[in-house]
């Protein structure tokens, strides 16, 4: 009898002639995320050993790829065996008189003598005896003890919820702008949890934008990174670029600019790092350079695909991910960045490529590029490490 950890995934699971690689990649991402930690690959799933630290839990909990996970107890497919795990594991429940108690047999292992619902009975049977104070109740019981019978048989009384989606890193790379403000960090996310490798970009703009404005994004990655695995953030200044916009460029049009030159660098950034894709935090109406013509201006900038997850979802939806996700609490701070201070008062909303391209008429805007790539910072922040590791 062994304390495992038990791994369910499911998409990956369907690809077919892909699904090794992609299950060999959620291997590796678990291997990665859980230090010390043996994966095992099994046929539809996967086992963990020496996995016994409580924030293992929490760290299966965001790996993309995760369907759910359960602590186990391993043992022979034998049901005396599997009787003597159900009985530690009943006996960890200290049940009262009138405990409500139900078996759930899953036997994979069509060899296996009995059905699943002989399993079941039998089970049920003999944990009656050895415990008196149980009831069965199939509807809600207090404790449901469950049972997976393969080569193996797993004895479980707990399922915890993955993230689901695909493993980082099966989904190609992208390069995304990050701001310090709510959708950009929600817009990785959503782009990783589809298996994309991310690394963010940001634009910094002292003396316009502070330092502290700078650590915020340095969390932001930090707290991304828990879900997405290690991102080395390029910081790109970009207040020279700003300037230069303000002298020479009309004042409605200075944000679909600036922005067209966000994605000329996020370009060059791109083909550094081998990525054939932006991402952008985009909200379709959700401000005056979010409507069709300005991204449809804004994306013309770029030969490379440009993905804008959040363009169907509106402001409260944005939020309550980044809630959940744990981005919010850091992307309200008050330090804001150079986009939040760039805001025309009257801005131009449904601009035409002809008018922007003879605004940056005025620009040196290969120029402009080249100063901007010449002071990049790349910064490799670390995920926080989880309470108790």
């Amino acid at each position: 009898m062994e304390r495992v950890v038990l791994v369910r995934y499911g998409e990956i699971g369907l690809k077919r002639a892909n699904r090794a690689a992609f299950v060999a990649q959620l291997a590796r991402n678990l291997r990665a995320a859980l230090p010390g930690v043996r994966v095992e690959n099994r046929f539809d799933h996967l086992v963990l050993r020496d996995a016994h630290a409580p924030w293992v839990l929490e760290r299966l909990q965001r790996t993309f790829g995760v369907v759910s996970a359960s602590p186990a107890l391993e043992v022979a497919p034998q049901l005396d065996a599997m009787e003597a795990a159900a009985q530690v594991l009943v006996a960890e429940v200290a049940p009262r008189p009138g405990t409500t108690f139900k078996v759930e047999t899953h036997r994979r292992d069509k060899t296996f003598p009995l059905t699943s619902p002989e399993v079941d009975r039998e089970l049920g049977r003999r944990l009656q005896a050895h415990f008196p104070q149980l009831v069965a109740r199939m509807k809600d019981p207090e404790v449901h003890l469950r049972v997976d019978i393969r080569d193996r048989a797993y004895v479980y009384t707990q399922v915890h919820p993955g993230p689901r989606g695909l493993p980082v890193g099966t989904g190609g790379r992208a390069v995304a702008l990050l701001s310090g403000g709510i959708d950009s960090p929600v817009a990785i996310w959503t782009v990783a949890k589809r298996g994309v490798q991310v690394t963010p970009l940001h634009f910094h703009a002292p003396p316009f934008t502070s330092e502290r404005s700078k650590e915020k994004v340095v969390r932001l990655v930090e707290v991304l990174s828990e879900w997405c695995g290690p991102m080395d953030l390029w910081v790109v200044p970009f207040a020279h670029v700003q300037r230069a916009i303000r002298e020479r460029v009309a004042e409605p049009l200075w944000t679909v600019t600036l922005r067209r030159i966000m994605m000329r660098v996020a370009e060059r950034v791109a083909q550094r790092v081998g990525a054939p894709a932006l991402v952008t935090g985009e909200s379709l109406g959700q401000v005056a350079s979010q409507t069709l013509e300005a991204m449809a201006a804004i994306g013309a900038a770029t030969r490379l695909l440009v993905l804008r997850p959040l363009v169907g979802m509106d402001k409260l939806e944005i939020t309550r991910l980044a809630q959940r996700i744990g981005t919010y609490e850091v992307s309200v701070l008050p330090y804001e960045d150079c986009c939040t201070l760039f805001v025309p008062r009257r801005p131009r909303t449904r601009p035409t490529l002809q008018e922007v391209e003879e605004a940056e008429a005025s620009l040196d805007v290969p120029g402009l590029v080249e100063e901007a790539l010449a002071g990049v910072e790349v910064i490799s922040p670390a995920a926080p490490a989880p309470a108790g590791a």
